[in-house]
């Protein structure tokens, strides 16, 4: 993050005139979920790039509480977006390619109807008389606007917080209208710590002395302390106690000269007033009710089978993007709407992006790296591309003297073992290698799990679903007989729970590939027997003893005893020599350094 403490997620953002803004009116009154409707609804949004002849290539973002539809600049001259480091031309929302759509959402105050707005049965702003809306009613009227603009449907739905709460409700609201959902830092419901914080922030608008009911667009002054502080609520929920320490506590006595009311005694306090101060200039303390309310009453399920029933209807593919110092949405939401997805075999990939930014992770630059490359990766794979045809960062040539460091001649013999057509999870999945193999000989069912953040992103570089986890957090998710085949390869030296993890890839799948590197190998009993020294190389085995991930050190012939102590059943054995890259029939507990074997209950 930056080191001006005044800079935070707002800082682009202002009460100027959107200058490309476009308006257009419903032809029909708008009916809205908890009743009522609303008459000559109008909605302002703004478009970047062109709509193709097939009109297929438009991407709809949708904004979270505080947005609007300026979401980029239109050129050199235009002021900022709120989302301009992620889309324009050349970044990884291309509108060189995709025709981008951002419409301000129902009940805002830039342009698309709102407590604001006048209400034609008055002559008046609507103020206390704007009904309550719904998320639904938000994605209803963008599905209006979709209509009218001739598009039949989206390459993808986008959207973070609030803004990724839309996109769910599209995706299961009007699931033929969508190719693929990208929802970040979101939620199936708000848990109830950030409802409070919902709760004390319309608090302090609707008891402000100058809220007057509602009613205050005549008046002299309206509720801007209340306003004020409902946004310094917010700001608070939005940083992670990382960047608080960063941005404050070197400097918590030495505050900034701000024009604010509001108390600064310490830096942090000078900051909170001035980003409250800032935010009453460009927003509706009306507005702030009406959508910080229908954030709160969005729910999908309170229960992982309910959740999933709603998720069930969806027909898009999905992209899921949590950060790990988001408290406001933290990462075990996102993980429900994952698992509940991976419950209903819809084609989902997921990263939990490692951040000290907290929930304004992605509207910030610094992981930009991450999660906008993953938004690439997935919006360049939705048009049908075969999986591998994306590029994937190149990988060093093997060398030959060391007996790990080779390619994957293991996935040589694996891909023999898998049957054509086979639905397959591979656990710890790497870059995707195999499962791209797969993908390319005809397989349509296929899920890795990897836990490092840089190969997932290189499977969605290659168009596969990657779900970003530890092995050693379990399997819960994946039921029982859910793939034909599981793959287990070269990772369960690396496991925690080696019986735990055995037990559920032989309860997820009909038959289980288990490859690891055979520590009975004669060179590696040659490094610690001769040598006196913990057996290491610059391939598989490249860690130090004192950092190495493998903490279990077994042989072929152990899991062999392993396999009998158990019950599990050995179907095949293969051991290889990688170096010589020949199948070993002599002794392999001696001279292979890889073992295969196919188990099942």
């Amino acid at each position: 993050m930056t080191d001006d403490i005044f800079d935070s997620s707002d800082s682009v953002r202002s009460a100027r005139e959107l200058k490309y803004a476009q308006t257009m009116t419903l032809d029909e009154p708008l009916t809205l979920e908890l009743g009522g409707c609303l008459r000559d609804v109008r909605v302002a949004y703004e478009t970047y790039g062109r709509l193709n002849e097939a009109r297929d290539n438009a991407v709809l973002i949708v904004h979270a509480i505080s947005g609007d539809s300026h979401v980029a600049r239109h050129g050199p001259s235009d002021d900022p977006g709120w989302w301009d480091i992620l889309v324009g031309p050349g970044k990884c929302v291309d509108t060189d390619e995709f025709f981008v759509i951002s419409p301000n959402i129902l009940g805002g105050c830039r342009g698309t109807t709102g407590p604001n707005s006048i209400n034609p049965d008055t002559s008046r702003p609507y103020g206390r008389d704007f009904p309550t809306i719904t998320i639904g009613d938000m994605v209803e009227l963008q599905r209006r606007m979709i209509d009218q603009l001739g598009i039949e449907k989206l390459h993808a739905v986008m959207g973070g917080s609030m803004g990724g709460h839309q996109v769910l409700c599209w995706a299961t609201k009007y699931p033929d209208r969508l190719r693929g959902a990208v929802a970040l830092a979101t939620s199936p419901r708000l848990t109830s710590q950030a409802l409070a914080f919902d709760v004390v922030g319309r608090n302090a608008i609707q008891h402000d002395p100058y809220f007057n009911d509602g009613q205050y667009y005549d008046s002299d002054a309206g509720p801007d302390v209340g306003l004020a502080i409902a946004r310094m609520i917010g700001h608070i929920t939005y940083v992670s106690r990382e960047a608080m320490h960063k941005k404050f506590e070197q400097t918590r006595l030495e505050p900034r000269e701000v024009p604010t009311a509001f108390e600064k005694k310490f830096s942090v306090g000078s900051y909170l007033g001035y980003q409250g101060d800032k935010f009453v200039e460009r927003f509706d303390a009306n507005s702030y009710i009406a959508l910080s309310l229908a954030m709160d009453l969005f729910d999908l399920g309170d229960s992982d089978d309910c959740l999933a029933e709603k998720l069930a209807v969806s027909k898009c593919r999905w992209l899921i993007v949590s950060f790990s110092s988001d408290w406001l949405f933290p990462p075990e939401q996102s993980r429900q709407l994952v698992d509940a997805l991976i419950a209903k075999d819809k084609p989902v990939s997921y990263c939990n992006v490692h951040s000290n930014c907290g929930h304004d992770a992605f509207l910030l630059p610094d992981e930009l790296d991450s999660y906008g490359e993953l938004i690439r990766a997935f919006l360049s794979n939705l048009d049908g591309s075969a999986p591998g045809d994306a590029a994937t960062p190149s990988r060093p040539q093997p060398r030959s003297t060391s007996i790990f460091h080779m390619e994957r001649l293991d996935y040589d013999r694996i891909m023999e073992l898998i049957p054509p057509g086979v639905s397959v999870l591979d656990l710890g999945c790497g870059n995707g290698e195999l499962l791209s193999r797969l993908s390319e000989r005809g397989h349509e069912r296929l899920i890795g799990l990897e836990i490092d953040e840089k190969c997932v992103l290189s499977c969605v570089r290659r168009g596969l679903n990657v779900v970003h986890a530890d092995l050693n957090d379990g399997l819960a998710a994946f039921g029982d007989g859910q793939f034909d085949l599981v793959v287990l390869s070269r990772t369960l030296q690396a496991v925690n729970d080696v019986e735990g993890i055995v037990q559920g890839i032989l309860r997820i799948g009909n038959r289980c590939v288990v490859s690891f590197p055979n520590f009975g190998y004669q060179k590696l009993r040659d490094m610690l027997y001769k040598q006196g020294r913990a057996p290491s190389s610059t391939g598989v085995l490249h860690h130090q003893w004192y950092n190495s991930p493998n903490i279990r050190f077994f042989t072929l012939a152990d899991f062999e005893d392993f396999c009998r102590e158990k019950g599990v059943k050995i179907h095949k054995r293969i051991g290889l020599d990688t170096e010589a890259a020949v199948e070993v029939h002599d002794d392999p507990n001696r001279n292979a350094d890889i073992a295969i074997f196919v188990i099942s209950k």
